[in-house]
């Protein structure tokens, strides 16, 4: 990724550009075969290029002047009709596809490493939280199973935001092809694997980096929320989780047995920044009739630090993934400490079924969570000395509903569903119960 936004892989896209321009040119008769034969050994010279941008305060004359001073009367041939956006756009979105395939890459690697931790963990038994309190038994693999899909979502939506900038523009001043034909545009679009804008001004239009970006915005967004939860179940009092922590590796300059979840933060620090760049490219959108320049300035540092921040938090986060530290027995702990509150659902609808009005079961079942919560009582044994739930359930129907298997059985399911599981075969489902004619 930083090879990709180098200057001198910029200046290479720039030549490449040009020259495909003069190839195009070449083939529609204009520049004569012996010239363009010479022209393909052209170079771009960046000490010259400084040099003369002293004087010009323009890259892209400088460019081009540091090419010509090394050519004969071919030189004339190079930017022939060409406004400077017709290279420079052209040249950007160049890289910006090979950006966008080093993403998804990471993010297919990281697609990778949760399905195989999810699989892993199908089976293990956790509390799910909302609004950070006990609400009832899940597994780590479904949490895990979530975060996949989602990902491949993102991916989905990156691969079409790369098809967005997957296009060049050499349609002149204001976009009107006065001075380099359409048949030139479609030969040099074509031969660098671009396709066509259909219509341009002077540049190619900003709606297309502001998707780019605000998708690569939303990658980070939900790589912040994964990391967001790891950080809060890897705190003290949770600890159902541990980040990666190598040999030897330190937490705190003052206190050794700090072991921080800093992987986990530095994806959050970096995500809040690809956001703020995703403004920024929202801001670009809108320029002054055929084109201003107050994008550029702004592009070249929101375009490959949004990529390289991407790129970076992408292969943090399948590093924490890959060694990622479940503690199955702390979950359990964790559970069994909201001593049976989970079952207040569970037990509410089993005395609905029975025939208690939901609201005079609600109160019975909110009663006993109640003096389970003041009391620190199980609430389980609440429950089995409530003369009112005794004339409703028995004992042993109360030991039934008090069965975490409960909460877990169509796990299998919803990976079935997401594909995370083979389907079952045909022959092992259960038929549908006979009815009569």
């Amino acid at each position: 990724m930083k090879r990709v936004w180098s200057d001198d892989y910029k200046y290479e896209k720039w030549l490449a550009v040009e020259l495909a321009v003069c190839e195009a040119w070449c083939e529609e008769g204009v520049i004569p075969a012996e010239d363009m034969a010479r022209l393909r050994a052209a170079e771009y010279d960046p000490q010259r290029m400084d040099e003369i941008f002293q004087t010009t305060r323009h890259d892209v004359t400088a460019f081009i002047s540091s090419i010509t001073g090394t050519l004969g009367p071919e030189g004339r041939w190079l930017h022939l009709g060409l406004t400077s956006s017709d290279m420079l756009d052209t040249g950007l979105d160049l890289q910006l596809v090979e950006a966008g395939g080093l993403l998804m890459e990471e993010v297919d690697k990281a697609i990778a490493a949760l399905a195989e931790q999810a699989l892993l963990h199908k089976d293990t038994l956790m509390m799910g939280r909302t609004h950070g309190v006990h609400a009832e038994p899940m597994t780590m693999g479904l949490k895990l199973a979530l975060w996949w899909d989602e990902m491949n979502r993102q991916r989905e939506r990156l691969e079409a935001a790369v098809e967005t900038v997957r296009v060049g523009k050499i349609s002149g001043a204001v976009g009107t092809h006065a001075t380099v034909p359409p048949a030139v545009e479609e030969r040099v679009c074509q031969r660098l694997g671009l396709k066509v804008a259909g219509i341009s001004n002077q540049v190619i239009q900003r709606d297309r980096y502001a998707h780019f970006v605000t998708t690569l915005a939303l990658v980070a967004a939900s790589l912040e929320k994964f990391a967001t939860e790891i950080r809060g179940l890897q705190r003290t009092e949770i600890h159902e989780v541990e980040e990666p922590f190598g040999h030897g590796q330190t937490g705190s300059s003052s206190m050794p047995h700090k072991r921080n979840p800093e992987l986990a933060e530095r994806i959050c620090g970096l995500a809040r920044l690809i956001r703020g760049n995703s403004v920024t490219a929202l801001e670009n959108v809108a320029l002054w009739g055929e084109r201003d320049i107050s994008h550029s300035s702004a592009e070249r540092i929101i375009l490959p630090d949004s990529c390289l921040a991407l790129d970076y938090i992408l292969s943090i986060f399948t590093r924490i993934v890959e060694g990622l530290r479940v503690f199955p027995d702390r979950m359990y702990a964790n559970i069994e400490s909201s001593m049976g509150l989970i079952f207040s659902q569970r037990t509410l609808l089993e005395l609905v079924d029975k025939g208690l009005s939901r609201e005079d079961a609600y109160k019975i079942v909110q009663g006993n969570a109640s003096r389970c919560w003041e009391e620190g009582r199980d609430f389980r044994d609440l429950l089995k000395s409530d003369s009112t739930v005794a004339a409703y359930l028995s004992r042993e129907e109360l030991e039934e509903l008090f069965d975490y298997g409960y909460y877990t059985r169509y796990v299998d399911d919803t990976f079935r569903r997401l594909g995370l599981l083979p389907p079952v075969p045909a022959g092992n489902l259960v038929p549908e119960p006979a009815t009569a004619d």
